[in-house]
C-alpha cells in the first residue's frame, strides 16, 4: 500500500492509501480513520459504503464521524464506489453507471465483468488487506448511504457471519424495482432478473436465517424516496419475515450529507453496542 495523505483528527488519524487490486484489476484508493486507541491496541472496524458519484473522500470530509469514532474506539474504512480509469466504453458517460456507480456487485456482462467486481473486493480483498496492514480486531460492522446503503444491506444480509451489525442512510432498498437499479443491473448482470436477486435486499431479506441488528434512517424530504429508494416496500418485506429493524424517519431532511452528518453519531453508537467497544 502507498500512503498518499494523512490528517490528524480527534486524536487519531485520517489516512488515504492507494493499492493494486487483483480482483478489480486496477489501482484503488481507500480512506481509513484510525482512532487514538489504535496506537496501543487492536480496534473494531466499521465499513462505510458511499453513494453514486462519491469517492473515498466524501464521507471522511463531510460526515463528521471522526469524533464519535474516536470516543468509541472504532476504525472506519471508506472504499471507493467503483473501479476507476479502466478505459471501458461509456465508463464515464452517465453518473449512475460506470465510474462512481459500481453498485457493490460482481458484474457478469462485458465490458464490465473484468473490472466491476466490487462485491468481492469489499467482501474478500479489502478485509485481507486491512487485517494485514492495520491494528484491527477481527470484528466489523457495515453501513452506507443510498447506493452504499444498498451495498451495506446486500453484503450484511449475504454474509451475516462476517458482520456484527448493519445500518443505512436512505438506502436503495429494492433496486430491481427502481430506475437506478434496473439500469445498473441490466448492464452489469444482464436481462435475466433471476441473476439480480442476490444483489437485491428486498429479496435477500426473505432468505437469510441469521438476523443482524439493523438501523435505517430516512429523510422524508428526500427527492428520491418514492421513485428510487422504496423504503415502504422494503418495510413490508421486513414485517413479513419478522426481521427486527429500527427505522427512523426525519421530517425536513433530504438526501444530502447534511442529513448524514446530523445522525452519524447515532449510527456509530448503534454499531458500538454490537462491536462491544468501551
Amino acid at each position: 500500500m502507498e500512503l498518499i495523505a494523512q490528517y490528524r483528527s480527534f486524536g487519531g488519524w485520517v489516512k488515504r492509501y492507494r493499492h493494486w487490486s487483483e480482483i478489480l484489476k486496477c489501482s484503488m484508493v481507500f480512506g481509513i480513520y484510525l482512532p487514538p486507541q489504535a496506537e496501543h491496541s487492536n480496534v473494531p472496524l466499521l465499513y462505510w459504503l458511499s453513494g453514486l458519484t462519491c469517492t473515498d473522500e466524501n464521507f471522511m470530509q463531510k460526515a463528521g464521524a471522526q469524533r464519535a469514532a474516536s470516543e468509541h474506539g472504532i476504525a472506519i474504512v471508506c472504499p471507493d464506489t467503483s473501479p476507476r480509469g479502466c478505459d471501458l466504453p461509456d465508463e464515464d458517460k452517465d453518473y449512475d453507471l460506470g465510474t462512481g456507480a459500481g453498485f457493490y456487485l460482481n458484474a457478469t456482462q462485458m465490458p464490465w465483468a473484468e473490472h466491476y467486481k466490487m462485491y468481492d473486493y469489499i467482501k474478500d480483498e479489502l478485509p485481507r488487506l486491512l487485517m494485514e496492514g492495520f491494528p484491527l480486531q477481527d470484528k466489523s460492522s457495515i453501513s452506507g448511504h443510498s447506493m452504499g446503503g444498498h451495498g451495506a444491506l446486500v453484503l450484511g444480509l449475504s454474509n451475516p457471519d462476517q458482520f456484527e451489525s448493519m445500518s443505512a442512510f436512505a438506502p436503495i432498498c429494492c433496486p430491481s424495482q427502481c430506475p437506478w437499479g434496473i439500469k445498473a443491473f441490466s448492464q452489469y448482470l444482464g436481462d435475466d432478473r433471476n441473476n439480480w436477486k442476490k444483489y437485491d435486499a428486498s429479496t435477500l431479506i426473505e432468505l437469510t436465517d441469521k438476523k443482524l441488528p439493523l438501523l435505517i434512517d430516512q429523510g422524508m424530504d428526500d427527492e428520491f424516496l418514492t421513485k428510487q429508494l422504496k423504503l415502504d416496500e422494503f418495510m413490508e418485506r421486513l414485517k413479513a419475515v419478522n426481521y427486527p429493524v429500527q427505522v427512523d424517519r426525519h421530517d425536513g431532511y433530504d438526501h444530502s450529507y447534511f442529513f448524514i452528518a446530523s445522525f452519524i453519531d447515532k449510527h456509530i453508537s448503534f454499531h458500538a453496542k454490537y462491536l462491544k467497544t468501551v
